[in-house]
């Protein structure tokens, strides 16, 4: 595969919840776990949410090719309501074959864009670009395409949850004042 062939991959869903109420759940890396439809991601290492540009949010993650790896996120995109967008580098692994991989950005980005589509409903599209990443990891992802259904399984997982925590506000089963969607 070459870097003229790649595109950007990525995959939207109309969710019933204001964008302000999503993008707080993505701004939240200690949210990202119960969100990931690839279930990699095992829990964020850092407390607090991301909240410009430059911050860098570190999770811990598996697979069964890499084992335990543990990847810093450094926050490329931040338009707060609208989009977020991370580069990836892989901070820790467990395999001595990938130690030379520690540290490297390889180019590629994660990023979800958030459109107000009617009242208390939003377009939320996640996005995976690896236009700007080496012709290996181009190779590996399949040009992206083999996150599609990861990534469709993740928005729908923010909009159960986001949509699960609106009901019960509607509901008043918690105050808003203590609720996070």
């Amino acid at each position: 595969m070459t870097q003229d062939a790649v595109v950007p991959v990525s995959v939207s869903r109309r969710i019933g919840a204001a964008a302000e109420d999503l993008f707080a759940v993505l701004v939240d890396p200690s949210r990202h776990p119960g969100l990931d439809g690839s279930g990699m991601l095992r829990y964020a290492l850092n407390a607090g949410s991301i909240s410009k540009v430059g911050d860098v949010f570190v999770v811990r993650m598996h697979n069964d090719e890499m084992g335990e790896y543990e990847m810093s996120n450094y926050v490329v995109e931040y338009d707060p309501g609208r989009r977020i967008a991370w580069e990836p580098s892989m901070s820790a692994c467990s395999r001595a074959e990938d130690a030379d991989n520690i540290g490297a950005r390889h180019g590629h980005i994660w990023a979800f864009r958030l459109e107000p589509n009617g009242p208390g409903t939003t377009v939320v599209s996640e996005i995976y670009d690896c236009t700007r990443s080496p012709g290996w990891l181009q190779q590996a992802v399949k040009g992206g395409a083999r996150w599609l259904q990861s990534m469709a399984a993740t928005l729908a997982r923010l909009d159960e949850q986001c949509t699960a925590q609106l009901r019960r506000r509607d509901l008043g089963l918690e105050r808003p004042d203590q609720a996070t969607p």
